[in-house]
């Protein structure tokens, strides 16, 4: 898709930053700034590299100040606010357009000379590219000065006091880290500067709101009267070899055939085809890939990988790469889970997650329905079974099975659930006991070992025995038939019969344990309490702990997280189950299909071409969180793999 903003999209620079852009690696580093060419978070910037894949990352080149020379006359090209007394850079008034496809791009008129930049991002390396094409048709020279803001701070960690740097011939060196510079402009080095940065979107959800930048140097390029020019500015860590012309050739390239590959013929599916691989990744640990849960905030967590893995990679056709996403998760495998959260850096992983490892085993069982790939199941075998057995007996964070054959989870501040908030001591939204999904996901693992076992050369009679017994206690224990809909947890509290999203799964799994007719009812509720076009509410507005809106310091952003935000990735479940409930008709694909069309609004908005963590619970119209989620991204991709295997019969 292409996305084309103009003169009428920037009449202030708040109304400029609204949009954004990011580039990514496919080793956890990005660039990303405003529609203005600001950074308003900061965790935005033109490097953020990845130091050690995926998770260990720096912010080296935090922006660029552009200022364009004319008879003497100083323009800004670029926009900055500043948190001192430094008038804001208001570049956006001479921007005349901002579009994006294959990589984003930005024009300028200045008195006559035209201004184009591009950025691209090399895959597989840590190295960026700026480039510039300079129209001169006025009757002087003109003159381009860059000047590069760094930072050289671990990524969201945001400087607070000046750092010193170093320039020496074509790099600068900092905090241990070194910088490489390559351009065909004029390099030349300024007197140590620093800037106070504002960030008006952190400020806004209580994180710190300004930082520190510095300068050493700046790169001049000049055009003559009537002449034009090319123009580039490369940043890497280490000793550039390609021009930028081939970087930004080569990712263009890539990305046109990762959107061939796909097979998608929806317009919007071809986007996010493009999108998921934003989030697939290198882990240096394996050698093998993962899944970064969302930009800018988070690494390759166990939940978010596999709910995002079957449409990120299976419904893109990516197999190899899901193959070996699941091996990076299988490697990591202790005591019956699997990691929940990679930190940042080299601490060790947390495993406080009851679903990943259930998680996985579907994965697992949805790759083998692609690909046919029986090794695989062999391979991974010994690893699900202790799954299984060590979910049957007991593992940490009070996740066992209990006698009526159904799965209870957490103890004490120990949110296990993807609603896993646990602020200053408080659990808003308390979900000890036997949560819905759990159940679903664990019925669910239990038939899907009973059909792999014969592939492992094993019986799989157990299995099935269990979860026969496990659907009979489920239903008589979750189904509330005078609402026609699910319980939320077994917990003897008021938690259980709230009406919230979890619900949906129970419904969508491969293998389900509800009748056609349940099905249709928690479908029918899920619609009436919780659906937007945006998403689905975490908990029905009817509910007197609901949360209309997300914001402010980071407490009352927890109370809220999952007391009634909206979440786009839940709408693909839904979805899913919309058509199945509606027998994979025509007419249902058409009625999802309509309901879609929200979606072009949605990647226009905020990170442009991407679908965010979370929005507003009441009126879902600004994103919130992550500008870029991966599951949100994969499970719409699975709405529209659905939808295309419809049109194809």
């Amino acid at each position: 898709m292409k996305f084309s903003f103009g003169k009428q999209d920037v009449t202030s620079l708040e109304e400029s930053e609204r949009n954004f852009w990011l580039l990514t690696n496919g080793l956890g580093g990005y660039m990303s700034t405003t529609m203005a060419f600001s950074v308003n978070r900061g965790d935005m910037g033109i490097f953020v590299s990845a130091v050690q894949a995926p998770n260990h990352r720096m912010t080296l080149v935090h922006r660029l100040s552009e200022q364009l020379t004319l008879k003497g006359k100083r323009v800004p090209l670029s926009s900055q606010s500043f948190a001192d007394d430094t008038p804001p850079e208001t570049g956006y008034r001479q921007l005349s357009s901002f579009t994006v496809k294959g990589a984003p791009k930005w024009q300028y008129e200045v008195s006559g000379v035209q201004v184009v930049r591009q950025c691209a991002m090399e895959h597989g390396s840590n190295t960026v590219a700026i480039l510039y094409t300079i129209v001169n048709r006025s009757d002087d020279i003109c003159r381009l000065e860059i000047f590069p803001w760094l930072q050289f701070a671990p990524k969201g960690e945001v400087p607070q006091s000046k750092k010193s740097l170093f320039l020496s011939g074509d790099s600068i060196t900092a905090e241990g880290q070194t910088l490489y510079i390559k351009t065909n402009g004029s390099l030349a080095a300024t007197e140590l500067t620093h800037e106070k940065l504002y960030y008006g979107y952190d400020e806004r959800d209580g994180r710190t709101a300004s930082g520190y930048a510095a300068n050493c140097c700046k790169i001049t390029c000049s055009v003559a009267a009537g002449a034009s020019d090319q123009f580039e500015l490369i940043f890497s860590d280490v000793p550039v070899t390609k021009t930028g012309i081939a970087i930004l050739s080569d990712m263009v390239e890539r990305r046109q055939k990762l959107e061939s590959d796909s097979g998608f013929t929806h317009e919007a599916a071809r986007q996010l085809a493009l999108s998921a691989d934003d989030f697939l990744v290198r882990r240096e640990s394996t050698k093998g890939y993962s899944i970064i849960a969302g930009y800018p905030f988070f690494g390759d967590w166990g939940r978010d990988t596999m709910i995002a893995l079957p449409g990120c990679t299976l419904a893109t056709r990516q197999y190899e790469t899901a193959k070996s996403i699941l091996r990076t998760f299988l490697a990591y495998e202790k005591d019956g889970l699997v990691p929940n959260l990679f930190p940042e850096g080299t601490a060790e992983p947390q495993y406080n997650t009851v679903d990943a490892a259930l998680l996985l085993i579907n994965s697992i069982w949805l790759y083998y329905q692609k690909t046919g790939d029986t090794a695989f199941v062999q391979e991974a075998w010994d690893v699900m079974e202790h799954i299984i057995a060590a979910y049957q007996k007991g593992t940490h964070f009070g996740i066992h099975m209990d006698s009526d054959g159904l799965i209870q989870a957490g103890e004490g501040l120990a949110q296990v659930t993807w609603m896993d908030v646990c602020v200053e001591g408080i659990l808003p939204t308390p979900r000890h006991g036997k949560p819905v999904e759990i159940n679903a996901y664990w019925y669910n693992a239990l038939r899907v070992m009973e059909q792999f076992a014969p592939m492992a050369g094993k019986d799989g009679t157990a299995y099935g025995a269990l979860a026969r017994k496990v659907r009979e206690s489920f239903v008589n224990a979750f189904w509330m038939s005078d609402r026609g809909c699910l319980k939320d947890v077994i917990s003897g509290t008021k938690a259980d019969t709230q009406i919230r999203c979890n619900q949906i799964w129970a419904v969508t799994m491969p293998f389900a344990m509800l009748s056609h007719k349940q099905e249709q009812q928690v479908v029918d509720t899920v619609r009436q309490h919780l659906y937007t076009p945006c998403g689905l509410r975490t908990l029905s507005p009817e509910d007197p702990e609901f949360h209309p809106t997300y914001g402010g310091p980071q407490r009352e952003r927890d109370m809220a997280y999952h007391q009634g935000t909206v979440w786009p990735f839940p709408l693909g479940a839904y979805y899913l189950a919309r058509l199945k409930v509606g027998g994979h008709s025509k007419e249902a694909a058409s009625e999802v299909e309509q309901q879609l069309e929200a979606l072009y609004g949605m990647l226009r908005e905020g990170c442009i071409g991407q679908i965010p963590e979370i929005y507003d619970g009441l009126v879902p119209t600004i994103s919130r969180g992550c500008f870029a989620q991966a599951w949100s991204v994969g499970e719409l991709l699975r709405v529209y793999e659905a939808l295309e295997q419809i049109e194809r019969t």
